[in-house]
């Protein structure tokens, strides 16, 4: 290619380039659609638009040994998506936490916006022997902070069991211990978060504590089943 024709070629191109800007500019911008369909389930939400489940807990909520979206708040996500509500899960759950961790964790937290909080605390707690009354004293001191920053927030509180080897008097006062704390704050209640899960060697992983991914698609159901009727009256 001669000299003469690089130019040419050039300059050719070049006015080219400036016709389909030109043309592109010029253009009217199609009217929006618009959405004939305006029910809660039509309708997409926006993520300003989502209120914020937080689940609050310890390893049994972080998915410990298993993949993020392996955790139960993830699936309780899938849930949420799939029926089209108009709510995100955060999983704010911390590997190893005991209560008095999460008692210094929450204001944390708690600088997000909170719709629903789950509590699921205490079971390094009860592992640890920790005196019944100390764990009692920090799960209301948390319950307190969510509902005084955010009054019109739901609690949900999740019970746990210990293994009886620090006796069997320790054992029941622990489980009763959540009972007391939701009928004093008139919160909900799940029973025991690791109902059909604790003590089943297929659903745990090796150190027999955490579940298995197939664990913890019981442990979303447990809280699903207490979860979902708490949704429809914020709805």
């Amino acid at each position: 290619m001669t000299t003469r024709q690089s130019f040419q070629y050039s300059y050719s191109f070049t006015v080219l380039l400036m016709l389909l800007c030109i043309s592109c500019n010029n253009q009217t911008s199609p009217p929006e659609p618009v959405n004939k369909i305006d029910s809660p389930q039509a309708r997409k939400t926006t993520p300003e638009e989502k209120k914020n489940i937080v689940f609050f807990g310890n390893s049994l909520t972080a998915g410990y040994g298993l993949d993020l979206t392996e955790a139960f708040p993830s699936l309780i996500q899938q849930k949420l998506d799939s029926l089209h509500y108009p709510y995100k899960a955060v999983n704010a759950g911390l590997s190893g936490e005991t209560t008095a961790g999460g008692k210094s964790r929450v204001d944390w937290i708690l600088q997000q916006p909170v719709d629903i909080f789950v509590l699921e605390l205490g079971g390094n707690d009860g592992l640890r022997g920790i005196p019944l009354q100390e764990t009692s004293q920090n799960l209301q001191a948390i319950i307190d902070k969510v509902k005084a920053k955010y009054p019109d927030a739901r609690i949900l509180v999740t019970g746990m069991r210990v293994p009886p080897n620090l006796g069997k008097k320790y054992a029941d006062e622990f489980q009763q211990l959540y009972k007391t704390l939701a009928e004093k704050n008139k919160t909900a209640f799940l029973p025991f978060l690791l109902e059909g899960v604790g003590g089943e060697e297929k659903l745990n992983q090796a150190d027999g504590i955490h579940p298995t991914a197939e664990g913890q698609k019981i442990v979303a159901n447990n809280v699903w089943e207490v979860l979902k009727g708490m949704l429809r009256e914020r709805i």
